[in-house]
């Protein structure tokens, strides 16, 4: 007599910055008060377009020169991240449904990770703020992986971490960049349109909806 084949071990695998907090907003404030310091004007939703999941340091460079000294590029960076997290601190919050969403995951033996762009004083930043970080299974940041996304290092690195094929993750991203990322994993994506509307993520095919938060996700979708 055959046993049941054991179900796959599934993820899900969530970018932080607007998606676990709705913060895009404030990085793109701190980014414009930061080029603006330096006499750069910059277009907001073009910029979030062009750089979002991408990590600061690739950023800088290619704003401000590929030839700067990685000292330099860190102060930089510092300086970049200590204006957003003073500007969003009073606001830090989970997006609707994050906590229904997670506690559902772990009662289903779903494993949690993090795949993220931001360095690690911001990961501690959010996930200790709102005292996230017990429930993940791994927490893939910036200083993890050798390049940001749409490379999918950070996503495959996640995915690694907790044992689960990538076919058998979802990975929950707000910008293109980190949808691509994504799909070049070989990883279905749902997308949150906290900062961009929906029509930013056509031509995707890896996208399995489009919601404005947690709340809106069916769950047969996740958990069938």
């Amino acid at each position: 007599m055959h046993s049941a084949p054991a179900t796959p071990a599934r993820a899900f695998l969530f970018d932080m910055e607007g998606t676990i907090v709705d913060n895009m907003g404030f990085h793109t404030d701190s980014w414009i008060t930061f080029f603006a310091r330096r006499g750069r004007a910059i277009e907001a939703e073009e910029f979030f377009r062009a750089t979002a999941g991408r990590q600061g340091g690739e950023i800088i460079r290619s704003y401000l020169g590929e030839h700067l000294p990685d000292d330099e590029v860190a102060r930089l960076n510092h300086e970049k991240e200590s204006v957003y997290r003073e500007l969003y601190a009073p606001h830090l919050e989970a997006v609707t449904g994050f906590d229904a969403l997670i506690a559902r995951a772990k009662e289903q033996g779903v494993k949690l990770a993090v795949g993220t762009a931001a360095p690690p004083a911001n990961v501690a930043f959010t996930l200790d703020g709102l005292d996230l970080r017990r429930h993940f299974d791994a927490i893939v940041g910036a200083q993890d992986v050798a390049r940001g996304k749409p490379h999918p290092d950070v996503f495959l690195k996640a995915a690694e971490l907790c044992g689960v094929a990538p076919e058998h993750c979802i990975v929950f991203e707000d910008a293109p960049l980190g949808v691509e990322a994504a799909r070049r994993a070989g990883m279905s994506c749902v997308v949150l349109t906290t900062t961009l509307p929906p029509e930013a993520f056509t031509g995707f095919d890896n996208v399995i909806a489009i919601v404005r938060d947690f709340g809106e996700l069916k769950a047969e979708l996740l958990f069938a």
